[in-house]
């Protein structure tokens, strides 16, 4: 029997930043590419401060003139505050080469941006579109439905699950395992931002950790036109209340720590308070016959380190090569150039995030006597370079940090 015609080299599920990377470097490469995704655009979505390592992927996606041209906050580092202490991180002073600044986005905004520019150079976008089954193999097959209820099969040299938190093909291949993480939760919003200058650096996101609880911290990103993004995140059911109890739980908190009271206090919110919980997920395989999971489709940590719009387009950017490499004629071993690969750095900001909530990562952060040399290193790691193996930081990770913690320990 013949197999059935191709319809489209790719098919993407999820138009968000890590499907609309891959889909551009794909057409760069020459291959048809069709993105269906559930939703219309521009739609809110969190994750709104990048780290400079996703800038490389950007700027070879094609994307940097437009995104330049939309004037997004410009970020160059972290300020960590933990009661009446401070550190400051510029990702200039990085040990790896490459971008040291970023930008702080409303995501509705810059999701928009990146899957216009995709379509812009070729690849077919499907908004409204809902996938309800997958075939996978040699040829893979999708089972599609569109807001009018019409059916259709979509069948794909090729597949790659872009649709983040909604993990279609995870949930639908069964292939979600237990991530090792507590659950947490996250309360958030946008503020009005009328901070007078010199207040506190916009350049940088802001992390703050409560002044009684080490394991509960907020994140305030300066974004342009007046507002910023603010939230905290906590384990179990410290932030678990009804609807109608967010705003005032959320207004609370930020009251509770110092920095963050005295300038939004009081601040107007733009937003409905809103919540997020159970987020961090793995899967036992990242790719497999015909697909591969991108980013938060595949596995997600946590927000402390803005590490989820990185790791997304670092695995664009592993999946579109290897299969331009693929459609070549040239064998990918998907297991070893793929799902290792990625995870090598998906591990190192998990051995930062793991020690962070312990408490350890908040000690080497603040500690005064830190040399240039071991602070240019995690600033790297901080900046997204995770997949530097130059990097001690990188190359292991949790030895590094349990000896540094050691140090920094005994010496306090």
């Amino acid at each position: 029997m013949n197999s059935p015609a191709v319809d489209v080299d790719v098919a993407i599920i999820g138009a968000g930043p890590s499907g609309a990377v891959a889909a551009a470097l794909l057409r760069q490469a020459g291959h048809s590419v069709c993105v269906l995704e559930r939703q219309h655009f521009p739609r809110f979505s969190i994750g709104e401060s990048l780290l400079p390592q996703s800038m490389a992927y950007l700027e070879e996606a094609g994307m940097l003139p437009a995104l330049i041209e939309a004037g997004f906050q410009y970020k160059n580092g972290a300020h960590f505050v933990r009661r009446d202490e401070v550190s400051v991180y510029d990702f200039r002073e990085k040990y790896s080469p490459g971008w040291g600044t970023t930008w702080q986005v409303e995501r509705a905004v810059f999701d928009d941006l990146l899957i216009r520019c995709a379509a812009e150079q070729g690849a077919e976008v499907r908004f409204g579109h809902t996938v309800q089954a997958f075939h996978p193999g040699a040829q893979p097959v999708l089972e599609v439905s569109d807001e009018s209820g019409a059916e259709y099969r979509l069948h794909a040299r090729f597949v790659l699950d872009a649709s983040g938190f909604g993990r279609v093909l995870q949930r639908l291949l069964k292939l979600d395992i237990p991530t090792g993480m507590p659950p947490r939760r996250a309360l958030f919003t946008h503020v009005r931002d009328a901070l007078p200058v010199g207040a506190l650096d916009r350049n940088k996101i802001c992390v703050a950790v409560h002044p009684e609880h080490d394991n509960v911290w907020y994140w305030m990103i300066p974004l342009a036109g007046g507002r910023a993004s603010m939230g905290c995140v906590a384990q179990g059911d410290f932030l678990q209340v009804d609807e109608a109890e967010r705003e005032a739980r959320l207004r609370a908190l930020i009251r509770e720590e110092p920095t963050l009271g005295k300038w939004f206090g009081d601040a107007p919110f733009l937003l409905p308070v809103r919540t997020i919980g159970g987020y961090a997920a793995n899967a036992s395989e990242l790719s497999g016959p015909g697909y591969a999971l991108l980013g938060n489709a595949g596995e997600f940590l946590d927000p402390v380190f803005s590490s989820g719009v990185t790791i997304a387009l670092r695995s664009a950017h592993l999946a579109a090569h290897a299969l331009v490499r693929q459609f070549s004629g040239v064998p990918v071993d998907w297991l070893a150039e793929y799902d290792t690969q990625l995870r090598r750095g998906i591990n190192v900001f998990r051995a930062f995030v793991e020690r962070w909530y312990t408490g350890e990562l908040q000690e080497i952060l603040f500690y005064p006597e830190q040399t240039p040399q071991i602070r240019r290193m995690i600033s790297s790691v901080l900046a997204g370079y995770a997949w530097d193996e130059t990097n001690p930081f990188v190359k292991d990770p949790v030895r590094r940090l349990d000896m540094l913690y050691e140090v920094c320990h005994t010496k306090a």
